[in-house]
């Protein structure tokens, strides 16, 4: 014998779900994504990931030292703990030795070229440093602090060195894109060769020969794989190519437009990243300083810097592609207006510095996500060159200097968020992580500030921490329109993930609001369409995409049914009307009163109703000027000491049964005009109009006063009939209308 499991239960749970589809708490919930609500430069020994998550990142410190140029273009390791610094305008190299123990750094000066901007370095084995320089391309070598050579280029720039295993070096130049394959020894005895060059056939015998060519103009980067092809990449279209050994034509592997290739990162396997930023013309990668002259200062009568604009922020993006060793180029990685600047590799990672922020990232190609490490305060880390044990000394500019970033433990990590914003002014409750891994509650410590405003720096509260409670962590009393957020993590976890975080409140309990009110015309009746059913199922979009609340959805539907209702005469019956929103949501009732105008009762003809209107008779009701309100109360699932009342001063009610009282008519003759007029006056409502009916079948409507103004309880109506149209008629019925479409009429003779 087979036993079914009864589905009862699971059918009665969907039940219940979709009947309360519409029934959403009054509790909010605010998803704090640490990968997208915490900046680089929040972040201190920890690293948020783009599915929101919280690992071990590294420490950002900004360097103490001699200010080494206005603009520090490139960094080469020396040695151990020395390296060299390329700089710009003053076209300057400096060679720093950072202190491993206090983080210090010393700097004296080992080159000055002419040029503008010393663009590319490469220090030799035999202590010797061959520099390519810009605006004016030409390879300089010094020795011993001295230049010992220098060869023009038939280019502007300079941008790339890469050294081979033959022992010459490739050298990526721009305006026009080349690359020249450089024999050091020929180029060390070619002496110091001033001016510009001619053209290629004449520095062969400088030891400088064509390696390869592209049609885009300059040659930005340069890599070599372990095949042993060469990867160009270019700008301002931002292709990548690849070149044989021995160069020749290149193959293009990808096309760009308006890009930029700012770095090339070969892998041991066979294939590379290539890090792009895509610009505009009018948008500038490196936001250069405001240049000091102080008076007496060294200066160079330079050219001005061709290679740096003065241009609004960046407003491009920036991608990483992975080229693999045999399939197509796919993009792993893209940030919106971020430019970045330099690739390496940590522990399987992918680090990559940027310019605008100062921003550190990262990308785990195992669980293929992005991430974000601890940043700086300046605009832009240019470069940055492993020291060992997991720290990299970075260039930053804006303001130039130094920086040490380590991925060695911290005793204490932490971040902070961003300025969330809850919408409406709201009571915290509780802070709850999805998952913690790898860490205890207890190593954590959670502060929230609030701010009623806006501005990010003043009207704040001072941090508050939230004690661990039930799984989560809260205070008393903490409110807000907008929060921020610090956590620290303590007790040095080696390896740990804290999950997207939850932040629940009760928003300010608003009151209704009363968008509509109409007192329609008296003697019509409402014949209420019937509901439309509730669906008895839920669509995945449902599920995946709730609305904000499903009763609203529900009350919208009352009201259009309401309002495709049938409107038909029904004498001495008055319909009122009006549409009530609540802005949190609440389900309401409403209770619609009158009072007459000189008493003080009032009469409930609508209790704790949901419907949008009221129909009643005013044959029980005297004569006169009525004064109406609307009471509307918020109801469950909202807490009855929590509930909003308000009552709504509406506008009157008047209740007329009288019809006007009419004059003697006036009746003339004159011009082929026969004129009608009569005086109407009514004691409690305006007059609407008249209606002029002739025996012989003609009949004219007049709405127009005599005095041009239909404002009045006494109003004339003068009906203008040409004799052709009178003719044969020897009476006429006039009919004077007021506002509740009470009327009096009057027959009298044509003479």
């Amino acid at each position: 014998m087979h036993h079914r499991r009864s589905s009862l239960p699971f059918f009665a749970f969907f039940a219940l779900f979709v009947a309360n589809l519409s029934a959403d708490p009054l509790t909010k919930q605010l998803e704090i994504d640490f990968g997208r609500d915490v900046a680089s430069r929040n972040l201190k020994g920890l690293a948020t990931r783009s599915d929101g998550r919280v690992l071990p990142g590294p420490v950002f410190t900004d360097l103490a030292g001699p200010k080494l140029g206005e603009i520090l273009w490139v960094m080469k390791p020396v040695a151990a703990n020395k390296f060299l610094v390329g700089t710009g305008p003053a076209g300057k190299v400096q060679e720093v030795s950072f202190n491993a123990k206090d983080g210090s750094y010393t700097a004296r000066e080992v080159a000055d070229v002419p040029e503008t901007n010393a663009l590319a370095l490469l220090p030799r084995p035999d202590g010797s440093l061959l520099i390519g320089t810009s605006p004016t391309a030409a390879l300089y070598l010094f020795k011993d602090d001295k230049a010992t050579a220098r060869v023009p280029l038939p280019a502007d720039s300079v941008f790339d060195f890469l050294p081979l295993p033959d022992g010459t070096v490739l050298a990526a130049t721009g305006n026009p894109g080349k690359i020249y394959r450089l024999d050091l020894k020929k180029l060390a005895a070619a002496g110091l060769i001033e001016g510009k060059a001619g053209d290629d056939k004449l520095l062969a015998d400088k030891g400088v020969t064509l390696f390869g060519e592209i049609r885009d103009r300059n040659v930005r980067k340069l890599a070599r794989l372990a095949d042993g092809r060469i990867i160009a990449g270019s700008s301002p279209k931002g292709n990548i190519y690849s070149f044989g050994t021995a160069g020749g034509p290149p193959l293009i592997l990808q096309e760009n437009r308006d890009a930029e290739v700012v770095d090339l990162l070969p892998l041991d396997e066979g294939g590379f990243y290539a890090a792009l930023v895509f610009t505009t013309e009018t948008a500038s990668r490196l936001n250069r300083p405001v240049p000091v002259d102080p008076k007496g200062a060294e200066t160079k009568d330079k050219p001005p810097v061709a290679v740096v604009e003065e241009k609004p922020g960046f407003t491009g993006r920036s991608s990483i592609v992975l080229f693999p060793t045999d399939g197509f180029p796919e993009t792993v990685m893209t940030k919106p207006n971020i430019a970045l600047y330099r690739l390496a590799r940590h522990n399987g990672w992918l680090l990559l510095t940027a310019g605008e922020l100062g921003d550190a990232f990262g990308y785990d190609p195992v669980s293929r996500r992005a991430l974000t490490f601890a940043g700086s305060a300046s605009s832009q880390l240019n470069d940055l060159a492993p020291l060992g044990d997991g720290r990299f000394l970075l260039l930053r500019n804006n303001a130039p200097g130094l920086a040490l970033l380590s991925f060695a433990a911290a005793p204490v990590r932490e971040l902070e968020t961003k300025r969330l914003d809850l919408g409406v002014a709201a009571d915290l409750g509780a802070f709850r992580f999805a998952r913690l891994r790898g860490v205890e509650p207890v190593a954590l410590k959670v502060e929230v500030r609030t701010n009623f405003g806006s501005d990010e720096l003043e009207g704040w509260t001072p941090w508050t921490e939230l004690k661990a409670h039930d799984g989560a962590f809260a205070a008393e009393g903490l409110r807000g329109r907008y929060v921020k957020f610090r956590l620290q993590v303590t007790g040095a976890p080696t390896d740990f993930q804290l999950d997207k975080a939850t932040l629940y409140h009760l928003p300010q309990n608003r009151r209704p609001l009363l968008t509509d009110f109409r007192i329609l015309p008296p003697n019509l009746g409402l014949i209420p369409a019937g509901d439309r059913p509730a669906s008895a199922s839920a669509t995945l979009g449902q599920l995946l995409s709730p609305g904000p609340r499903g009763d609203r959805d529900d009350n919208e539907k009352r009201r259009d049914a309401l309002l495709g209702s049938q409107v038909v005469p029904s004498p001495g019956t008055q319909i009122v009307y009006w549409a009530v929103t609540d802005p949190d949501g609440d389900n309401l009732t409403q209770t619609f009163s009158i009072r007459p105008e000189n008493a003080d009762t009032w009469t409930d003809l609508a209790v704790n109703t949901t419907d949008s209107y009221v129909q009643f008779e005013t044959g029980g009701l005297a004569e006169g000027l009525y004064l109406t309100r609307l009471t509307v109360s918020e109801q469950a699932p909202r807490p009855a000491a929590q509930r909003l009342s308000y009552t709504f001063e509406t506008d009157n009610l008047l209740v007329d049964r009288t019809p006007p009282v009419l004059s003697a008519p006036i009746i003339t003759r004159a011009n082929g005009l026969l004129k009608i007029s009569i005086t109407g006056r009514d004691a409690l409502s305006l007059l609407e109009g008249a209606e002029f009916v002739l025996n012989n079948g003609d009949h004219e409507t007049v709405v127009h006063p005599a005095d041009g103004i239909l404002d009045g309880r006494e109003e004339t109506f003068v009906a203008e009939i040409p004799e052709a149209v009178a003719a044969g008629a020897t009476s006429v019925e006039i009919t004077v209308y007021d506002r509740p479409g009470n009327a009096a009429s009057i027959r009298v003779p044509l003479k």
